[in-house]
């Protein structure tokens, strides 16, 4: 169980069918059901997508909330990403409700959490070790160590994205073998980082 000082916690009603112009075949009315539940979906996860960002510029990093590496991540950033008054960054859990809505916006199935996303105020969503790369490169600014800053810039360029990816998903395919898994998924960083999470909607 994955603790340290920055705290941790870890149907849609079915659609009467009518009778419009002829009978509604079986098939087709479960068909039509399925299309209304999920234009139901739809609009929710855009809803909650677009609260996100309605009164704040910064980008989400989503991380896996029972991954042991990524909450050591996220405590990494909460340490040194300290652009006043609240930091670059803003975090959610892909496990939440505002995960889920903002994988769906950036064409990822709701439930994926095979890697971590940086999505942006522009719609944009970035992956793997393109996320990875952003993020560092935007942690470093206002900060002791932003003399690495151009070396994470340099490395989205110079370094092939298969081979960057390729050792992403090494590490990420295995991280629960290497680093543990928490039996809480942590949603928040307690009081003291209250407006680095994006909480989700009531």
């Amino acid at each position: 169980l994955f603790h340290d000082s920055h705290g941790f916690t870890g149907p849609t009603a079915a659609v009467p069918l009518g009778r419009a112009a002829g009978r509604v075949g079986a098939p087709s009315a479960v068909r039509l059901a399925a299309a209304v539940r999920g234009g139901d979906q739809e609009a929710e996860w855009k809803r909650i997508a677009d609260k996100v960002f309605e009164k704040d510029n910064r980008p989400v990093i989503l991380y896996d909330g029972v991954c042991n590496l990524c909450n050591g991540g996220v405590n990494f950033m909460l340490d040194w990403d300290k652009k006043a008054p609240n930091g670059n960054f803003r975090f959610a859990a892909l496990q939440s409700e505002t995960g889920r809505a903002l994988l769906r916006r950036g064409g990822r199935e709701a439930d994926d959490i095979s890697s971590i996303v940086l999505a942006t105020k522009d719609g944009r969503t970035f992956l793997k070790s393109d996320a990875i790369l952003r993020i560092s490169g935007g942690m470093w600014r206002r900060t002791p160590l932003l003399p690495l800053a151009p070396a994470s810039t340099a490395a989205r360029f110079l370094v092939p994205k298969f081979v960057r990816d390729t050792v992403y998903d090494g590490v990420a395919n295995n991280r629960y073998n290497f680093f543990g898994k928490s039996d809480e998924c942590r949603l928040d960083g307690g009081e003291q980082f209250q407006e680095r999470f994006v909480a989700d909607p009531e």
